[in-house]
């Protein structure tokens, strides 16, 4: 009996969704993480531990370009919903900074502490706070684009699909554009993977917060990027969602990063000759 599309068990879910497990020494990245932000701190500007919201988790880190009205792009951070913090995830702003953007990276609470539903919520906020906020990190309000990382893409997604003047009275174009890397935006696997006892899925939670199955009628350009040795779920996911974005007619891409996985696609934002990189600013500097 199919359970999820092609797939009979738990088994075959977690083989194609379970990252650690087929990335042997995946930890090591993590270390590199941490190294690299602890050194992108020290060399940067930067304000850090920010409120954005009434509890504690939600505050955010920030990076300010040394140009007043820059773009500010969001980074949403990664870890299944469950793992990890914006500190580990600082060094994303060290080449972003030195093109003149400002860089926020959200912090947020996780499952099970909180459902999916208030993690979407609480990087919505962010961008309402930068709404009225940006300018005293020299970032222009008008030039918000958000971007994330595994979970953090499937967060971009909800941000990216979210109705900003029926919900919060805000322009409903405050949000320019999206980069989601090494996305998921069908949750339905996750169901039956050995995430469920974490991130408690039910089947009303996974059609809210299925970016797949929550297109808006309008939004933002995006991008939706993967590495090349990821598992054919990652490429299926990002092209799927890609083409029902394009279907409903907003402007949509999808690229593979050649010779990336699932960790180590994320330093191609900091290096300016990559294909993400360089689609990062095409995306940033098509808005002036």
């Amino acid at each position: 009996m199919k359970i999820y599309r092609d797939f009979t068990s738990q088994e075959e879910i977690d083989a194609q969704y379970n990252i650690g497990a087929g990335l042997p020494g995946w930890e090591s990245w993590i270390d590199r993480y941490i190294a690299d932000s602890e050194t992108a701190r020290q060399k940067l500007d930067c304000e850090l531990d920010i409120q954005y919201g009434p509890t504690l988790d939600e505050q955010l880190d920030i990076f300010p370009s040394t140009h007043a009205n820059s773009p500010v792009l969001v980074f949403i951070h990664g870890g299944y919903w469950r793992a990890l913090s914006s500190k580990e995830f600082s060094f994303i702003a060290s080449a972003l900074v030195e093109q003149g953007i400002t860089v926020v990276v959200s912090n947020y609470s996780l499952c099970p502490k909180v459902s999916i539903a208030e993690i979407s919520r609480q990087n919505r906020a962010v961008i309402a706070w930068l709404g009225k906020n940006s300018q005293t990190y020299n970032g222009d309000p008008e030039r918000i684009f958000v971007s994330g990382h595994s979970a953090g893409a499937h967060l971009t997604a909800m941000v990216c699909s979210t109705n900003w003047q029926a919900e919060y009275g805000l322009s409903q174009d405050i949000v320019k554009g999206g980069i989601a890397i090494s996305g998921v935006f069908d949750l339905q696997p996750f169901r039956y993977s050995y995430l469920q006892p974490v991130l408690l899925l039910s089947h009303e939670l996974i059609r809210q917060q299925s970016p797949c199955f929550t297109i808006p009628e309008v939004g933002p350009a995006m991008l939706m990027s993967v590495g090349e040795k990821e598992s054919s779920e990652f490429h299926r996911q990002a092209q799927d969602y890609q083409q029902a974005r394009q279907a409903a007619g907003m402007k949509s891409e999808f690229q593979v990063e050649p010779g990336e996985d699932h960790f180590s696609i994320l330093y191609n934002l900091l290096d300016p000759a990559s294909p993400l990189f360089g689609k990062v600013m095409e995306m940033i500097n098509a808005d002036i």
